[in-house]
């Protein structure tokens, strides 16, 4: 990969790495405070690299979670990326043994920059994309070090620390409410949200708003502006090569 490509992705994707190595340290910082050290931080970060699901993981881990609990929360937790991909067929089509990567990296963060991204003038499309890609990757991992490294040399309370992950989140749907005018996504899981809330309690609503969100984005979607463009494009067909 040549340098004009690391350059061009390294220029769009600095806001995620001002990000990632604040969320990224405050994770390492939970991993620590939970009795696991920088190596098995790092091991998370490099063959999970979930983001919220890797926070998640703390606190299932030290509750002593089962697998199928875990198994499940994660599920659902990241049942949002299947939409992810079918909006990305067209993109990662004729990247070959790459694609598979670009499916495991798709973060929030790198499928916000993907899903507007244009290659500059002289950089391969596809190469561009996957320099993105492995930035945004290297950024978290570097930030779960720095925090695992500084929660081993310094002692202090990270409480509050994992709501880091909710004021990511914050500024990524403020962006994204600004820059679409369907409002029907961001409605039905802000109802569902307070909705789950109620019925089942600050302790149990999760599942429950992940299962409504889901079913309600299913039936609505062909509705939506951006669920008619994928029918348009063929989404549901037999995809032909990687």
């Amino acid at each position: 990969m040549d340098r004009n490509v690391l350059s061009a992705a390294f220029h769009v994707t600095i806001p995620v790495l001002m990000g990632y190595l604040a969320i990224g340290m405050a994770f390492g910082l939970m991993m620590d405070s939970a009795g696991y050290n920088v190596f098995w931080a790092l091991l998370m970060s490099l063959i999970i690299y979930a983001g919220a699901g890797q926070y998640m993981g703390v606190t299932l881990l030290a509750a002593g979670a089962s697998p199928l609990q875990t198994a499940l929360m994660t599920l659902l937790l990241n049942f949002r990326h299947m939409f992810y991909g079918l909006s990305m067929l067209e993109k990662f089509r004729g990247m070959g043994l790459r694609k598979l990567y670009m499916i495991f990296s798709l973060t929030d963060e790198t499928y916000a920059l993907l899903a507007s991204a244009k290659a500059p003038e002289g950089v391969r499309e596809k190469d561009y994309y996957l320099a993105i890609a492995l930035m945004d990757h290297s950024y978290w991992v570097l930030g779960t070090v720095l925090g695992s490294l500084l929660g081993s040399a310094l002692s202090f309370d990270t409480t509050g620390v994992d709501f880091a992950m909710t004021a990511l989140f914050i500024v990524i749907a403020v962006g994204q409410w600004k820059g679409t005018r369907n409002h029907l996504p961001a409605a039905i899981g802000c109802l569902a949200t307070l909705a789950s809330l109620r019925l089942a309690g600050e302790d149990n609503m999760l599942i429950l708003a992940l299962v409504v969100i889901v079913a309600a984005l299913l039936v609505f979607s062909p509705k939506m502006p951006e669920g008619q463009a994928l029918h348009k494009a063929g989404i549901g067909k037999e995809e032909r090569t990687l």
